[in-house]
C-alpha cells in the first residue's frame, strides 16, 4: 500500500511557525491524527496540526527497519508492513483510524504483545526532532548496527510531544508469525490467574499475551506451528477465536466509555490489591486496568506501597492528576531534560506534569 511522500517545505514551515512562538513566548499543542489526545492532562495552548508531514523515508524489508515522517497513518503503515509479512512488535493501539506514527511514539502505549516482545522504546532506533529553538536534531540512525544516539532517541518515547516535534522516526520491524491460537482457561479470582500465568512464565512456551478478567483467562501462543501445536497440546485449555484486537483497542465491554479508566503498573508477581473491584489484567500481572470509580491518591499510596504507580487513564476529574507523582529527583532530572530541548517550554506545557 503505498503512502504518499509530503512536500519537505513543510518541515520549513514548521520551523519558522516554532521561531515566531518562541520570540513571541507563546506555547503550542502538537497535534496529529488526535486519536490519543485525551492521554494526559490538558492543556490550553495554540494547536499546531502537524499531520500533513507524512511519508515513507526508507523501507527495505531485508533490513527490518522502516523510516518514517511522524504524520504517517498507523494504520497504513501496517498494512503496508503486512504486505512483506512484517509488523510491529510491540502491538500499538490505535483508538481512531487517524492514529499516527508520531503520536504513537510520543505517547509510548503498546498492546498485549509489549510484556513479551518489549516496549516501543526497545524498537526505536533513530529520530529527527524540531527542538524549542527551532532546530532539527538527529538522534541515532537507520539502520540497528549504525545508532549513535540511540538512548536520545528513547527519551522521545511517552514523552508527549513535551521534548520536541518529531518529525522522523526510525523503527525496527519484525517477522510476522507463523500461527496465533488463544486458549481459554477459568480461574475464579485475580490471585489465582497470577500465581498460574507466572508460573507458565518461567517455562519455554511461546507466549505472546495473556489476560484476565471476570474469572476467565486467556492465554495467546504465537510461533511456528510445530511449536504452538506442541505447546497447546501440552497447556491444554479451551481453544477459542482470537479477540485481541479489541483487547489492544479497547473495545470490550469491560472498558465502559462512561466510566473513569485507571491503568495499574505493578510487578508481575504483586497479588490482587483490590480485590472485590471489577479489574482487567494484562501482560503477566504487570498491567491492571481498574474501571470505575476510585479514590485515586488512596489507591496510589497502596500501588505504590507494592513498588507500582497508577495513571488515571481517561475521564477522571480535572483535578486529578493524570499520572502517578514523581520522586524529586526524577522530576528534576525531567526538568533538566525539558530545558535543555525546549528551554522557553513552548511544546505541550504541563502535559505530563507541572512546569514541564
Amino acid at each position: 500500500m503505498p503512502i504518499e511522500l509530503a512536500d519537505v517545505s513543510i518541515e520549513d514551515e514548521l520551523r519558522a511557525q516554532i521561531g515566531a512562538v518562541a520570540a513571541s513566548g507563546g506555547e503550542i499543542e502538537i497535534i496529529g491524527g488526535g486519536s490519543k489526545r485525551f492521554y494526559g492532562e490538558s492543556i490550553e495552548a495554540l494547536p499546531v496540526d502537524v499531520s500533513a508531514h507524512s511519508g515513507i523515508i526508507d523501507y527495505d524489508p531485508a533490513e527490518l527497519v522502516i523510516t518514517l515522517r511522524a504524520g504517517c497513518k498507523l494504520a497504513q503503515v501496517e498494512a503496508l508492513l503486512a504486505e512483506q509479512r512484517q509488523m510491529f512488535g510491540f502491538e500499538p493501539p490505535c483508538f481512531g483510524e487517524d492514529a499516527t506514527i508520531g503520536g504513537t511514539v510520543a505517547t509510548g502505549l503498546a498492546g498485549p504483545r509489549r510484556a513479551y516482545a518489549g516496549s516501543i522504546r526497545d524498537f526505536v532506533l533513530g529520530v529527527k526532532l524540531l527542538d524549542g529553538r527551532g532546530q532539527v536534531l538527529q538522534f541515532g540512525g537507520r539502520v540497528i548496527k549504525n545508532v549513535a544516539g540511540f538512548d536520545v532517541s528513547r527519551l522521545m518515547v511517552g514523552a508527549l510531544g513535551t521534548l520536541g516535534i518529531i518529525l522522523e522516526v526510525s523503527i525496527r520491524v519484525v517477522p510476522q508469525l507463523e500461527t496465533e491460537i488463544t486458549l481459554a482457561y477459568e480461574h475464579a479470582s485475580a490471585d489465582e490467574h497470577i500465581r498460574w500465568v507466572n508460573r507458565l512464565g518461567s517455562k519455554p512456551y511461546p507466549i505472546s499475551a495473556s489476560l484476565w478478567y471476570d474469572g476467565r483467562s486467556l492465554l495467546r501462543l504465537s510461533g511456528s506451528e510445530q511449536g504452538v501445536r506442541q505447546a497447546s497440546a501440552q497447556l491444554g485449555g479451551e481453544e477459542i477465536e482470537s479477540g485481541w484486537l479489541d483487547v489492544k483497542e479497547q473495545r470490550l465491554d469491560f472498558f465502559d466509555r462512561a466510566e473513569p479508566l485507571s491503568r495499574i503498573s505493578l510487578p508481575p508477581t504483586t497479588p490482587d490489591l483490590l480485590p472485590g473491584r471489577s479489574q482487567l489484567i494484562e501482560w503477566g500481572g504487570a498491567r491492571r486496568w481498574l474501571c470505575g470509580e476510585a479514590d485515586v491518591d488512596a489507591v496510589r499510596d497502596q500501588v505504590a506501597g507494592a513498588g507500582g504507580s497508577l495513571c488515571a487513564f481517561q475521564r477522571h476529574a480535572p483535578d486529578v492528576p493524570r499520572f502517578h507523582p514523581l520522586a524529586p529527583t526524577m522530576l528534576t532530572l525531567q526538568r533538566n531534560l525539558k530545558a535543555s530541548f525546549d528551554p522557553a517550554r513552548i511544546f505541550n506545557p504541563g502535559k505530563l506534569y507541572p512546569g514541564l
